[in-house]
């Protein structure tokens, strides 16, 4: 997934119910932040304030996908830091990340309603990532 490709056919897998997620619930949002992440990761820890502030944005809406975590432990480190996610999504056996080409987490990948990627993040968002998101997306 390279900055500028649209985003590929998607269909992931709700971690709080039983329904999915496909391409079409992110074409009514002006933007979209996809956030791999989880329990077990240390810089997703480190990253995480961030997140909370960015949740905050009316622009911006962000889905966290849960890597190859166990549900309770997920559900834990949401209580315990806070939940920035707008919406939540699995991936049990990394299958799907895969396919939006994250190699390690954390990683994030925003995209535009017309689902164009147009910035990809690589380890834990910095203050830098912060600023260049919000000056993205306002």
């Amino acid at each position: 997934f390279l900055v500028g490709n649209k985003l590929a056919d998607i269909e992931l897998k709700s971690l709080k119910s039983k329904e999915f997620f496909t391409n079409d619930d992110f074409k009514n949002n002006k933007y979209t932040l996809i956030n791999f992440w989880a329990s077990w990761c240390a810089p997703c820890k480190v990253e995480h304030p961030t997140l909370m502030k960015l949740s905050q944005n009316k622009n911006l809406v962000i889905l966290g996908i849960n890597f190859k975590d166990k549900e309770p432990q997920a559900k834990t480190f949401l209580s315990e830091l806070g939940n920035p996610y707008d919406l939540l999504a699995k991936d049990k056996s990394g299958k799907h990340s895969v396919k939006f080409g994250i190699y390690g987490i954390p990683e994030s990948i925003l995209i535009n309603k017309e689902l164009m990627i147009i910035q990809k993040f690589v380890g834990p968002l910095s203050v830098d990532d912060y600023n260049i998101i919000i000056k993205t997306i306002e």
